[in-house]
């Protein structure tokens, strides 16, 4: 039993380069995910949905029965997570089922509908959040989804002085405009979206100032949300790059130790595949490191690593003594 559940946590989770039905499951789930968020969009068109309502319904109770059974796999083979085997099986699971990821494979919301009455409108919004279950498979978006919990602190202090600027610019822009155009500033929430609006650069131009005041004041912070709104986009764009970073020498490190004794086993390939995988990194980014990682070996070998200078066969002989 155990090794079946050993082999069921590694076939749902990310596949290996060498798991044949592991990669195919995956791409299988990949299709799935993105023919049900396909199937969302167009039972949206009135014209489609009465004319094909009864085969996209087929498709959905389908889909449905084949996420609740990934799902119940997901929380019986999870207690195999090699991070987790310090815990109980019991706790392990619940630590599982109140995961984001583990929610939007239960799929709640589906079942809710045949107990109470919910607006389908509402129901095809809740049941497009399944293409989030596509980050499982991309590596990429794995690592942006952690730096996001990293530096959830720092990206929501600067998400705080924006909403706060823009509160600020809906206040002095009510007291210029209020009087001038009740219709459009007549209060701070009517404002509200022309703040939105021009501190993100969107600037509709359905709402703008008139006064004199008004035009200052809107240059003004138009001018200063340019910095405000990047503040965000940066700190993120800064911290993906140094989480990327901190990937590519982990596998360094990891190269460089094994090649410590100058040749790669077999045992080793398979290491780094798995190193690979778990850090996220591509083909390309893996041999880039490992050509450096060779290359760097082969110079301290045939050079002195304090002074650089060669040694060995290729080192060039001392000048002739004179007598």
């Amino acid at each position: 039993m155990t090794t079946l559940r050993r082999r069921t946590y590694e076939v749902l989770e990310a596949a290996k380069e060498d798991d044949s039905l592991s990669r195919t499951v995956d791409c299988l789930l990949i299709v799935l995910i993105s023919l049900n968020v396909a199937a969302v969009v167009l039972e949206s068109v009135a014209e489609l949905s009465a004319t094909y309502g009864a085969y996209f319904f087929v498709f959905e109770m389908i889909s449905v029965g084949i996420f609740t059974v990934e799902y119940l796999l997901r929380v019986w083979s999870c207690v195999e997570n090699e991070i987790l085997t310090s815990m109980s099986p019991l706790k392990v699971r619940l630590k599982y089922m109140r995961t984001p990821m583990a929610a939007l494979d239960l799929i709640v919301p589906v079942y809710l509908a045949f107990i109470v009455n919910i607006d389908l409108r509402f129901l095809r919004v809740l049941r497009l959040l399944r293409i989030f279950r596509l980050t499982r498979y991309a590596a990429s978006m794995r690592l942006l989804v952690d730096v996001l919990k990293q530096e959830a602190a720092n990206i929501g202090a600067a998400l705080f002085i924006l909403m706060t600027m823009v509160v600020f610019a809906a206040s002095v822009i009510y007291l210029v405009e209020a009087d001038v155009q009740p219709d459009k500033f007549g209060s701070i929430p009517d404002a509200l979206w022309w703040a939105i609006v021009t501190m993100t650069t969107i600037g509709y131009g359905d709402v703008v100032p008139v006064t004199p005041w008004g035009k200052v004041l809107g240059s003004l912070i138009g001018v200063i949300s340019v910095g405000l709104v990047a503040l965000p986009t940066g700190l993120l764009a800064s911290d993906f790059g140094q989480a990327l970073q901190h990937r590519r020498q982990e596998f360094e490190e990891l190269i460089s130790n094994i090649l410590a004794d100058g040749k790669i086993t077999a045992e080793d390939h398979d290491i780094l595949h798995e190193a690979r995988d778990r850090l996220g990194l591509s083909d390309r980014e893996a041999a880039a490191v490992l050509n450096a990682a060779r290359q760097r070996l082969k110079h301290m070998i045939t050079h002195c690593p304090h002074c650089g200078e060669a040694i060995g066969p290729e080192a060039p002989l001392p000048p002739r003594s004179q007598h």
